[in-house]
């Protein structure tokens, strides 16, 4: 698919590319490139927990795109239009691995500039931006929005205590299980149902991952064993290693999954350059009613510091 598109006065043009990760899979991303012989700055994005680029994350793309950035927009391995197996698995050390290999090949496309290279995530996948601002120096800066901060945290917050004894039986028979031979086990990612395990119950994150999006690329469900591996996982841990790459954070006010608190102290653990905006809601408002003023921060970052 090649789709040319006029936004905002700026000419671009999409592309479908592949490129291949570890142990052989294929990684499917969207390429954004303006229209014209470059070379230009490159910004390297990947969506959040359980999602897809489908889930609102093009139209961020489409910005930086218009701006001036040539920009991959990939599926994590397992998700949307990426090969890899098994489906609707998460592990963040895998999907960071993959990223990596997603910055190199971004690298070698004709019109981009290897010396000038960004990189975007949300939510999950910002704490990926954190982990990779911090340990891969091809980044020249980094926008992390709405960030996962401590998946320990997360969980003490969102679990409630009476809960966790079961949370915990589950994830250990899934252990055994596996023991066994037995097929990974499934629960839902998004349900209003205080009846089915889920990963989320909030009524804005069902709408948000429900939202229409082509037919055969998402499935309402992940692995039990991404939940222990969701739990393990401390990006907060690299934001003071970031430096001396420029850090914008998006933080939402009222963040009640990623923790607005959590991502205002790992900011202050930052070191400079930074920039702090804050969006006012909750997780999902920066892809939704402030969608505006969190794509216009990101775009002046990287104007900032990549043009």
């Amino acid at each position: 698919m090649h789709l040319t598109v006029n936004w905002r006065k700026v000419l671009f043009s999409r592309a479908d590319v592949e490129f291949e990760a570890e142990g052989g899979v294929s990684l499917s991303a969207w390429f954004y490139c303006p229209d014209g012989e470059g070379p230009y700055p490159g910004i390297t994005m990947a969506h959040g927990y359980g999602g897809t680029r489908d889930h609102g994350i093009g139209r961020f793309a489409e910005v930086f795109a218009s701006a001036g950035f040539a920009v991959l927009l990939h599926d994590h391995r397992g998700f949307g239009r990426s090969g890899g197996s098994p489906r609707q698995d998460i592990d963040p050390w895998q999907q960071i691995g993959d990223w990596r290999r997603a910055i190199s090949y971004l690298e070698t496309r004709p019109k981009v500039d290897p010396a000038r290279l960004g990189i975007w995530g949300t939510s999950y996948a910002g704490g990926h931006a954190l982990v990779l601002g911090a340990t891969d120096r091809r980044l020249a800066c980094v926008v992390a929005q709405v960030p996962t901060i401590s998946g320990y945290a997360q969980s003490l917050r969102r679990v409630s205590p009476d809960a966790m004894p079961h949370l915990d039986a589950a994830l250990a028979e899934e252990d055994r299980s596996r023991l066994r031979g037995e097929d990974l086990r499934y629960q839902a990612l998004v349900s209003s149902d205080p009846t089915v395990q889920a990963s989320y119950r909030s009524s804005d994150a069902v709408e948000f991952y429900t939202q229409p999006i082509p037919p055969g690329i998402w499935e309402n469900k992940v692995t039990v064993r991404s939940t222990r591996q969701a739990r393990m996982y401390e990006p907060g841990a690299w934001v003071a290693r970031i430096a001396p790459t420029p850090l914008l954070m998006v933080v939402a006010k009222e963040d009640s999954l990623t923790l607005t608190d959590l991502e205002l102290a790992a900011y202050e653990s930052a070191r400079e350059p930074k920039r702090l905006e804050l969006i006012p809601g909750g997780h999902f408002d920066p892809y939704l009613d402030h969608f505006e003023q969190a794509s216009g921060a990101a775009s002046d970052w990287f104007r900032k510091h990549l043009s």
